[in-house]
């Protein structure tokens, strides 16, 4: 059974807090990375009806830092499936209080559904339905041929 995007699609906001913060007094990278590959496998267990692994993180961007009491927002999407593994995109911003959102961070994950034994299972397909969701579809087969070259090289 195919699902849209929108049946998977994840936003959830995290208020920064003083234990979030690194000696700079930014948000600590490594709290961000896990609140994006925590909502990733949520996105990708609600697509596959699954428990998920986090297979790998490409394309992690960190374009401007967030503060203490910042609202940070994390949107998940599934923007490419393939028989077992999903690709998931998350877009995290700093919310104002007038809600306005700037970015902060894009990444994109793969998660491989898996039985309770841990071996992959196929996964539902993906019925991509706007403009944009077509172009992550085309972009997620470009960068999952880039993975399998990586791979190949030992990378």
């Amino acid at each position: 059974m195919e699902k849209t995007v929108s049946e998977s699609r994840i936003e959830q906001v995290y208020q920064i807090r003083p234990e979030h913060l690194n000696g700079a007094g930014r948000l600590f990278g490594g709290k961000l990375m896990e609140w994006i590959d925590e909502l990733a496998a949520l996105v990708g267990i609600r697509h596959s009806q699954h428990n998920v692994i986090t297979a790998s993180v490409d394309n992690l961007r960190f374009i401007r830092g967030a503060y203490q009491s910042d609202l940070i927002v994390l949107i998940g999407r599934i923007t490419y499936v393939g028989n077992t593994s999903m690709e998931v995109r998350v877009d995290t911003y700093i919310e104002s209080f007038e809600g306005i959102r700037k970015p902060i961070n894009r990444a994109y994950l793969t998660l491989v559904a898996v039985d309770e034994a841990g071996n992959p299972v196929k996964v539902p397909g993906l019925i991509v339905q706007t403009e944009s969701e077509k172009a992550e579809w085309e972009a997620g087969i470009r960068r999952c041929s880039m993975r399998r070259q990586r791979k190949e090289e030992g990378f």
